[in-house]
């Protein structure tokens, strides 16, 4: 198979880039990006024969339509700002393409796929992603779903920890600084509540869970559960779900002070020579101080719980999962999270493996134990343990 990797030089692209070209199926990667300086860092661990760069301007629609018609299927991880505008170059093509952001910017694009015989699968990495592919088989398993919760987070190993966050960036930190203003919806005792993302991390809102091996993370609310469960079928029996961020305790008491002083306003300050936001300052301040070094790791933590009827029993599921960074490559585990799964999908389309056509979802539409080898078989095994409640 050829795969088009939209983005391939970045820190998550990379990551798709490595995992195709240790496959023996995949006869040829294109790797298109609008600077392929980063394809350097990865050329020493694996097979560069099959790797071929092209420079990408996505803004120009007829180099990303060429880009197309060299490959099976596409993987876009190209910001999100171009998600629609590859997705209509994928349809105009004909051929299939897996991105990891969410679907709402793309859904309406569900029929003009079906038309072309396109598969389009957003929310394919990390979270959402591996998440979703969890909530999916758990929909199968349970007679009914009472409890979603959703836990994920990316943050430093312990060793790392020397600044005051807690916290080092291993994807974008205007991306971080964004989902610190998301809003959320969740449910508590039946009742659907919005947290505004002014309020996401006040203290009424924050919980701590504990994970195996790390102890205690805190919990902070990021996104839309009822989305997630009202696509599953479910809402109406669901009393309880969120999806929330993890990080070291002590985030929210750092974030949210600065939020009510409004350090993360994105209106131009008065009184200063150019237009300039707080945010903005924020961004270009702190996130260069909070780089990983070389030999410093990142973790992934996802943690996933369900609880509902099996039959006549109550139960709980919980499936969790550990990432580390990987120092022979360099590969941070955010990217490992997001890149493989987005791998593992795309290949899953060009293998035949995900048949339907439209836009699609990782609840749904991807296969639950095929994927979770797949993802074994590159280090990342998730765990669970089901137990009876009374």
């Amino acid at each position: 198979m050829r795969v088009l990797v939209l983005g391939g030089c970045g820190i998550q692209g990379k990551a798709a880039v490595v995992d195709l070209a240790r496959t023996a199926a995949v006869e040829r990667v294109i790797c298109a990006d609008v600077n392929l300086e980063g394809i350097k860092g990865i050329s020493g661990f694996i097979d560069m024969s099959k790797v071929h760069t092209e420079l990408l301007d996505a803004t120009e629609s007829d180099g990303l339509d060429r880009l197309f018609r060299q490959a099976d299927v596409a993987i876009d991880l190209l910001p999100r700002q171009f998600v629609e505008t590859v997705c209509q170059a994928a349809i105009r093509a004909g051929v299939s393409v897996v991105n990891t952001n969410y679907a709402y910017p793309i859904a309406h694009l569900n029929q003009k796929a079906r038309a072309a015989g396109v598969a389009i699968l957003p929310e394919c990495g990390l979270d959402p992603g591996i998440d979703l592919v969890l909530y999916g088989e758990a929909r199968r398993r349970f007679d009914a779903l009472n409890v979603i919760n959703s836990y994920c987070g990316g943050f430093p190993e312990p060793a790392a920890c020397d600044n005051p966050l807690n916290y080092k960036v291993s994807w974008v930190f205007e991306g971080v600084l964004a989902s610190t203003k998301r809003d959320s919806r969740v449910v508590r005792e039946g009742a659907v509540i919005d947290i505004p993302g002014a309020s996401q991390h006040d203290p009424a809102h924050i919980h701590t869970i504990e994970f195996p091996g790390l102890g205690s993370l805190e919990a902070i609310p990021n996104g839309d559960a009822v989305f997630f469960t009202n696509a599953l079928g479910v809402t109406q029996s669901i009393r309880e779900t969120g999806r929330y961020a993890l990080r070291w305790p002590g985030w929210s008491a750092f974030w949210h002070p600065l939020k009510q002083l409004g350090f993360l306003s994105e209106a131009p300050l008065a009184g200063l020579p150019c237009p300039v936001s707080p945010y903005q300052i924020i961004d270009k301040l702190v996130g260069p101080q909070i780089q990983y070094q070389r030999h410093e790791k990142d973790l992934v933590a996802m943690l996933n719980l369900f609880e509902g009827k099996k039959g006549d029993r109550q139960v709980r599921l919980t499936s969790c999962l550990l990432i580390e960074r990987d120092l022979e490559t360099g590969l941070m585990a955010m990217a490992q999270g997001v890149g493989y799964p987005a791998s593992i999908a795309a290949q899953m389309i060009a293998r035949g493996e995900i048949i339907e056509k439209g836009v699609l979802s990782p609840m749904k539409h991807i296969p639950y134990p095929a994927f979770i080898d797949a993802l074994r078989s590159r280090g990342i095994s998730v765990e669970e343990e089901e137990v009876a409640l009374p």
